[in-house]
């Protein structure tokens, strides 16, 4: 091996050397280097990188195929620089890649971004760090009250039905129907998700936006439905509210008084 690099020299080295690991089939190798060793360094880091991929989106690599994932993954370790320095937020760095290259990469698979999405939420909620509020009556009426929601939940809605895709259901176009989710943690720390039609995902929304309580939510979204059996629209509202707490989305009623 020739002399180390001087010091003048040594941010270059370290850039070429950067690169190289990065993309070892279109850069060159730096001077002084063995291959051999430089080699250890590309598997290595492309190793480390892939295994905090793999842990978030093993569904994805089934539904791609181990070729066209590991292609993939090369082109976002070579041309993509992370806005975080954190390794657990890798999964949602390729992910915010893929919202711009999954359709030119694969046309044949317009519901993959969305799917990816899906997938990525249960790590996003399952490293939440949120813990829930201790000011609030868990037996609440959820009417009356403020509803409090998990602060670990998210409202994902789609345009295709993701919790069905996979290796046996690959769908060729959107079915014009909005599919939404809600995830959240529950208190045994298991990321739970429920699927929800189109006015329990706007009730959600309506309480994670709005300082309403369950009654005041239920007659806005009537009114924005210009919908006017108000007393229908209610009851059947509490029920959906009683199955978000049920499902752990809903932790409780706060009194803003």
């Amino acid at each position: 091996m020739s002399a180390s690099p001087e010091p003048r020299d040594f941010r270059d080295f370290q850039a070429a050397f950067a690169a190289r690991i990065r993309d070892p089939r279109g850069q060159p190798r730096p001077q002084g280097v063995p291959a051999r060793r430089m080699r250890v360094y590309e598997e290595l880091l492309f190793s480390n990188l892939e295994g905090f991929l793999l842990a978030c989106f093993p569904v994805t690599v089934k539904l791609l195929g181990v070729r066209s994932w590991r292609r993939t993954v090369r082109r976002f370790f070579a041309e993509y620089r992370c806005h975080s320095p954190l390794f657990r937020d890798i999964p949602g760095e390729f992910l915010r890649w893929m919202e711009s290259e999954a359709a030119p990469l694969f046309p044949d698979r317009p519901w993959l971004y969305e799917f990816m999405h899906y997938e990525w939420l249960e790590l996003d909620v399952s490293i939440d760090p949120a813990t829930g509020a201790c000011d609030l009556d868990p037996h609440g009426d959820l009417l009356a009250g403020h509803p409090v929601l998990n602060p670990t939940a998210r409202l994902a809605c789609y345009h295709y039905p993701v919790h069905r895709i996979g290796p046996r259901f690959k769908p060729r176009a959107a079915d014009g129907t909005l599919h939404c989710y809600l995830l959240c943690r529950d208190h045994d720390d298991v990321v739970r998700f429920t699927v929800l039609n189109a006015v329990t995902a706007r009730l959600v929304e309506v309480l994670r936006d709005e300082a309403l309580t369950g009654e005041e939510a239920l007659r806005l979204i009537a009114r924005e439905l210009n919908y006017d059996q108000t007393h229908t629209l209610l009851e059947s509202g509490r029920d959906m509210l009683e199955q978000l707490r049920d499902a752990g989305a809903v932790h409780g009623t706060r009194s803003m008084t």
